[in-house]
């Protein structure tokens, strides 16, 4: 989900409300002292609220319920495959895995075996990309379409049965002996007595049975709302099988009806598809809907259902579609999405609950996904979901009776949400004692200690928030509380050593929020004006302070305290923080280039967009690209754009044919920049490596800035190290770090290393750890060229830096392995996994369970890792070793 509940929303009493004016009016050069403010002042201004309980499935062992969802998938049914990636996807959100849970939906889409799953997927995948539109039109402009964007046509995907086919012979003239004529109002309709009498057992009944009718040969049909249009179109039906291509909407609707009444079938079928091909928009569909549903007319009622989920997320604010979907009984929601319910409401329900989950519509969806659930892993997701939203609204009883429902049906994670009922109903005890529970009847997580400390009060608050953290460093709350804390016990060097850890390997908006706040009450207003534009640069539309403040306020009022740089002084601003590997530093002053410029906008969108991908932040990344595209300055600066965005989404050949496009217009730069790279990534031909050099070359001879040219320098270095040029590749190193491109260490010393000089190695590693302010992967790297010894306190230092980075839990896990510490390797091992899904550390503990006899285990980690990467060679041929010892 992207936009998780706000800190606040769990939150019973409010901080005292905070007046950013009051914190600023201060002349400059006359700021006043941290501790003249008072305490109260300085409490709201740095109060952090508590974690809310996330809308999320989260299994107490996730890695056991992604293996049972692989051996799903390999023996379950064709159509019962797209319901089991839901699954897998709620898995991976729950993990916050958004490239796992994205690669998850695609594969349901995949897989969908009915036109219900094909649009509701389709339908999800495009919301999940919905800034990616562009992305589409730029691959319609290379010949290539995405499919997840197009409209699908409904009817083919609804085969017809056997007994809806119409029979093709002896159709056309009537025999006089069976011309019956049916009267509508005055006019007289010719019909074929038998013809008719075929399209339904009523019909046939009425017209050969013992009725009156069957002698008549004059039937008035004028109390059946048809019209004589309507009555001549059936008789033509019923002559040649189809219907008349030029009737009208109105008069379809009638003879859909009067098949459905007459339990003409094959009419009916005929009339449902003609009316689906009708509908174009979103006004159709609401206007048909209701006919479709009470007609069960289920082609017309998929064609509806479409456009509506085209509009996404647009068409929860249309009053008559929310009708449609809260008030469909079950009947009517099979009509609508077939065996799909619960995927179409998981849909919904998440889309509302983005758009405010609080509201009636979010709360009314969630309801008929609860209703929808038809296993138990179905029920802890929508019991969970309906919960956090009854919660929100302070529906406590209400809550209380999901979140137990949740747990019955096997939802560990929503005791977290019983607590909070209990503390908010008073009983505070009662909450320390549901968590305290959970942690001694299960393998403890960190989300566990984090609820509990909660509430917890002086040692013990302390232990479980730091366990928490043990458990799972990712967790931000404890971070944010102890360095609240020691802020308020005015150890501001202490809180902003406890904030920047976590800052350090996670770039979160609440955490940069909070240090944005420690510099503001430490009056470091050129600290603050960083971390509110690195805000702003992240998510332009930010709210701070509980959601009452823009950033872009903030921004506004801290900026008068600080001097103004010219734009001179920007780039040299700009030249520092690069070189000094400080992301942050960097995307604050290009932030503040693009506010005060409206020159050469393109080039600083995308060096913003270089930062944005350098610090996991892909989303961002790519908007900013969309807007380099939007300001380049000409067209062939705009085909590179273009070129990169296609890059970034995996369209590697769609990418260099635009790089190739700039080059003919104009040589530059960035043109041989991107081919080079989209060439060296597409082509697996160790024979491409002398043309990559060359574009490098190409584009080193074209004017840039020493940023960008350290950057190539760099790039064309290893691919010399590739080719085993090292003396080449060293002078490029060398190069590079002459112009300040502080990368360039790492490359050098790899050269070092492969002339096996690993103490200059060590050394040119050292001088990057020395220079730049982000060194988890520089520690990570120099580790390689020392002792045993070394390389365990530089690895240390990595987890310590960034607890996500895999490669030291697996090195200390290989060495316990080789000291024949089984159970401490895979504790090792167990350690990361439990908040990380990591295909790398789950292919070796799988090994090691291998090694030790542990079948059950090696094919458990097996089947979790294929859930991650179902197309890895290495894990396919363990997992097929294993399966096969398997008894």
């Amino acid at each position: 989900m992207r936009n998780l509940f706000h800190a606040d929303t769990f939150k019973e009493n409010q901080v005292h409300t905070f007046n950013p004016q009051s914190w600023l009016q201060v002349e400059r050069g006359k700021v006043s002292k941290f501790s003249s403010h008072s305490p109260s002042s300085i409490e709201s201004l740095i109060k952090v609220a508590e974690p809310p309980v996330l809308p999320f499935f989260k299994p107490v062992d996730y890695v056991e319920v992604l293996a049972q969802i692989h051996e799903e998938l390999e023996s379950c049914l064709p159509h019962e495959k797209a319901e089991v990636y839901l699954l897998q996807f709620q898995v991976f959100r729950g993990l916050g895995e958004v490239k796992l849970l994205q690669r998850s939906l695609r594969s349901a889409w995949e897989t969908a075996s009915t036109v219900y799953e094909k649009l509701i997927f389709g339908a999800w995948l495009k919301y999940e990309k919905k800034g990616e539109e562009p992305i589409s039109d730029l691959l319609a402009s290379c010949g290539k379409c995405s499919q997840e964007f197009r409209i699908l046509g409904v009817a083919p995907e609804i085969p017809l049965q056997d007994s809806e086919v119409m029979s093709t012979c002896n159709l056309g003239k009537i025999e006089p002996t069976n011309v019956v004529y049916f009267r509508v109002r005055e006019e007289y309709i010719e019909c074929d007595r038998q013809k008719i009498a075929d399209l339904s057992p009523p019909f046939n009944t009425m017209l050969n049975g013992c009725f009156t009718e069957s002698i008549q040969e004059v039937i008035d049909m004028s109390e059946n709302n048809i019209s004589p249009i309507g009555m001549r179109a059936i008789c033509n039906f019923s002559l040649l099988g189809s219907l008349n291509e030029l009737l009208s909407l109105d008069i379809l609707l009638e003879i859909l009806i009067f098949a459905n009444k007459f339990c003409c079938e094959k009419l009916k079928v005929a009339c449902d598809r003609k009316l689906a091909s009708l509908v174009s928009s979103r006004q159709d569909a609401v206007d048909l809907m209701e006919c479709a549903l009470e007609e069960n007319s289920p082609v017309l009622a998929a064609s509806c259902l479409q456009f509506f989920l085209r509009d996404l997320p647009d068409c929860i604010n249309d009053e008559q579609v929310v009708r449609i979907f809260s008030t469909a009984n079950k009947q009517q929601r099979f009509i609508m999405a077939g065996h799909a319910s619960f995927s179409l409401y998981c849909l919904l329900s998440e889309v509302s609950m983005n758009a405010n989950p609080k509201s009636e519509v979010t709360a009314s969806f969630l309801e008929k996904l609860v209703v929808s659930a038809v296993n138990s892993r179905q029920k802890q997701i929508a019991f969970h979901q309906l919960a956090c939203v009854r919660l929100l609204r302070k529906e406590y009883d209400e809550a209380e009776r999901l979140f137990g429902a949740a747990v019955a049906a096997g939802h560990v994670y929503s005791v977290a949400g019983l607590a909070r009922v209990a503390c908010f109903k008073g009983d505070k005890r009662s909450s320390y004692e549901k968590l305290s529970s959970v942690i001694s009847s299960y393998n403890p997580l960190g989300w566990m200690y984090m609820e509990r400390s909660l509430y917890a009060d002086g040692d013990r608050k302390w232990e479980d928030l730091d366990k928490a953290t043990e458990l799972d460093p990712t967790l931000l709350y404890p971070y944010m509380f102890r360095a609240s804390f020691l802020m308020r016990k005015q150890s501001a060097e202490a809180a902003l050593m406890e904030i920047n850890r976590v800052l350090g390997f996670k770039l979160a908006l609440e955490c940069l929020e909070l240090r944005f706040c420690f510099y503001l009450a430490l009056e470091d207003y050129r600290a603050a004006l960083r971390d509110v534009q690195a805000i702003l640069t992240l998510s332009p539309d930010y709210r701070m302070f509980e959601g009452r403040v823009a950033s872009s306020q903030m921004r506004t009022l801290v900026q008068e305290h600080v001097e103004q740089w010219t734009t001179a002084d920007c780039w040299l601003q700009l030249y520092e923080r690069w070189s000094a590997v400080d992301d942050i530093g960097s995307l604050s002053v290009i932030y503040q280039m693009l506010e005060a410029t409206d020159a050469a906008k393109g080039v600083l969108y995308f060096r913003q967009s270089l930062l944005l991908l350098r610090l996991n932040c892909p989303e961002a990344a790519m908007r900013s690209l969309q807007l380099a595209r939007q300001h380049a300055a000409s067209e062939h600066d705009r085909l590179v754009y273009e070129g990169w965005i296609l890059y970034d989404t995996g369209h590697c050949e769609e990418g260099l044919r635009k790089a190739e496009e700039s080059i003919s217009i104009q040589r530059s730069f960035e043109a041989f920049f991107l081919k080079a790279y989209a060439l060296a990534d597409s082509s697996p031909d160790p024979s491409c490596s002398a043309t990559v050099i060359s574009l490098l070359e190409d584009a080193l001879r074209c004017p840039s800035d020493r940023l960008r040219k350290g950057q190539a320098l760099n790039n064309l270095g290893s691919v010399y190290v590739d080719c085993g040029k090292l003396d080449l590749a060293a002078d490029c190193y060398i190069s590079a770090l002459k112009i300040q491109h502080t990368r360039a260490h790492q490359g050098l010393a790899r050269v070092h290393f492969l002339k096996n000089n690993r103490t200059s190695a060590y050394e040119e590693m050292t001088k990057l750890i020395e220079k730049a302010r982000n060194t988890a992967s520089a520690y990570e790297k120099r580790s390689e060229y020392c002792d045993r010894e070394l390389t365990k306190a530089d690895l240390q230092m990595v987890t310590k830096l960034d607890p996500l980075r895999v490669y030291p839990y697996r090195y200390r896990a290989a060495v316990l392995m080789d000291s024949h510490k089984e159970g401490e390797a895979i504790a090792e091992l167990t350690r990361a996994i439990a908040f990380k899904a990591d295909l790398h550390l789950l292919h070796l503990r799988a090994a090691f369970h291998e090694h030790i006899g542990d079948v059950a285990g090696a094919l458990r980690d097996c089947r979790a890792a294929l859930s991650v990467d179902p197309n890895h060679q290495e894990m396919l041929e363990l997992h097929n070793r294993v399966n096969s010892q398997e008894p």
